[in-house]
């Protein structure tokens, strides 16, 4: 399990690019037959890539964890993004179609990705938070998500918001997780930007062509810092950060917060003229 350290509120006006990239971007999540975990001090998060290519991988705990395994004392949700595959928890199974969810409760002791073709792979994207109680995993279809639309084609930011993760849906503990499609000829995500105090957001870009990049804002509105990103890695954002991105073309992404307050419309708006 790699480590972020992340910047703080002051220290960041003043680093370069790449050390903003070691405090708040993961290394690519999706290597063939592997799973690479990240942990940021971010509301202690962990965010996660399983591509299981042949053999079943199962998740693991780590010491820094000090648990027993993974999900003694913590929650997660699962989105897939590649090919079919299947999640097992403590023994049941859950087929898991491309954008299917599964929110995977506290002390759940043992869980299996598998994909069903090892050629088209599964790509499961792992976000876990810590969780003060039991709840009940539950398998959300890309179907029976909320679905959302906004934003306008004039305004370059057409998109469709899938909630899957999200109270009425999966009873959590504090995560809360879905998808935002862009329209084609639509670039610009989460406009205009915001910012929640009570809650921290990771963001993981996908479906980009290999040659584009996402140009992710953060930092404060006053003090904006902008970094390319490219498909498949994720970045975390505080609670102090705006989190918003222009694109070189149109991509998917998955949206992950955690923190206090679990209502989606909860965030305070900043208008783009105010950027600095």
């Amino acid at each position: 399990m790699d480590f972020m350290f992340s910047a703080d509120i002051r220290s960041y006006k003043t680093m370069r690019n790449d050390e903003l990239r070691d405090a708040f971007v993961t290394a690519p999540l999706f290597e063939a037959g592997k799973i690479n975990l990240t942990y940021t001090d971010v509301d202690r998060a962990v965010i996660g890539g399983i591509t299981p290519a042949g053999e079943p991988i199962v998740l693991p705990t780590h010491k820094e964890l000090a648990a027993d395994y993974f999900c003694q004392r913590r929650e997660a949700g699962v989105i897939n993004i590649g090919g079919e595959g299947l999640i097992t928890v403590d023994g049941t199974e859950y087929p898991m179609n491309n954008r299917d969810s599964l929110y995977i409760a506290k002390e759940s002791q043992e869980v299996v990705f598998s994909s069903k073709d090892a050629a088209n792979p599964a790509k499961f994207y792992l976000a876990s938070y810590p969780a003060h109680r039991v709840t009940k995993t539950v398998h959300v279809p890309k179907s029976e998500a909320k679905f959302i639309e906004l934003g306008s084609q004039e305004t370059s930011n057409e998109r469709t918001i899938f909630q899957s993760i999200r109270p009425g849906i999966v009873d959590s503990c504090q995560l809360v997780m879905g998808i935002t499609e862009l329209k084609k000829g639509s670039v610009w995500n989460t406009k205009p930007p915001h910012t929640h105090f009570r809650r921290t957001e990771v963001y993981m870009y996908f479906d980009l062509p290999k040659d584009e990049k996402v140009f992710h804002l953060m930092g404060e509105p006053t003090e904006v810092r902008t970094l390319p990103i490219e498909s498949e890695v994720a970045i975390a954002s505080p609670s102090w950060s705006i989190h918003s991105g222009v694109g070189t073309s149109n991509y998917t992404f998955i949206w992950a917060m955690g923190g206090e307050n679990q209502e989606f419309d909860d965030m305070d708006h900043i208008e783009v003229s105010a950027l600095r």
